[in-house]
């Protein structure tokens, strides 16, 4: 009661109640969900903001997610095949964000992305080998990580406790803990007739 009173101070009553009212429906949007993917989906309370979803599209598919995640709008989560998704308690996963896992994708506890971030733990097999149409791998983000925007994480990628992932990155293989991760790109030209 006390954080809505200094809320109410801040923000003024009538947007400290409309935030609070988008919130309350967010969790019901979560039980919704939950719901329909009853026997894929273990949850606690968590929010899920409007036109977001969470999809499980094979019944070997797992979802876990912890206490008090909150996913903003537009964000897309899809588990297929034998995925397994794992999202810790107070995760922040910010607007137009992607997660698609067909093998093995952990969150950790109070890590937060920012908007239009992509997380694959698979690619596509165009080269069409005997391994099949998708080459699988996992995606494991520490606790308390920071993700910026746009950034895209690929398949076999672990991201230590801590670690700071700068805007528009592109990462594959192991961020160590307690770093900056940069991708530094270079202006080139490249002339065409």
């Amino acid at each position: 009661m006390s954080t809505i009173i200094a809320e109410s101070r801040g923000r003024g009553l009538y947007y400290t109640v409309v935030m609070n009212l988008v919130h309350i429906i967010g969790i019901l949007r979560a039980c919704v969900n939950k719901l329909i993917y009853l026997k894929n989906m273990k949850s606690t309370i968590f929010s899920l903001q409007s036109n977001s979803w969470i999809d499980a599209f094979s019944k070997h598919a797992k979802i876990h997610i912890g206490k008090y995640v909150f996913i903003r709008k537009n964000v897309s989560i899809r588990v297929d095949h034998f995925g397994e998704l794992f999202i810790a308690d107070k995760v922040f996963i910010n607007d137009n964000c992607i997660i698609n896992c067909a093998h093995r994708i952990s969150i950790g506890k109070y890590t937060k992305i920012a908007p239009n971030v992509c997380i694959n733990d698979h690619d596509h097999n165009f080269k069409k080998s005997i391994e099949g149409h998708l080459l699988m791998g996992e995606v494991i983000i520490g606790d308390n990580v920071w993700i910026g925007s746009n950034v895209v994480i690929l398949r076999d990628t672990v991201i230590g406790d801590n670690a700071v992932i700068a805007a528009g990155s592109v990462v594959k293989g192991n961020v160590p803990a307690n770093t900056v991760f940069l991708n530094k790109r270079e202006k080139s030209y490249v002339q065409y007739a």
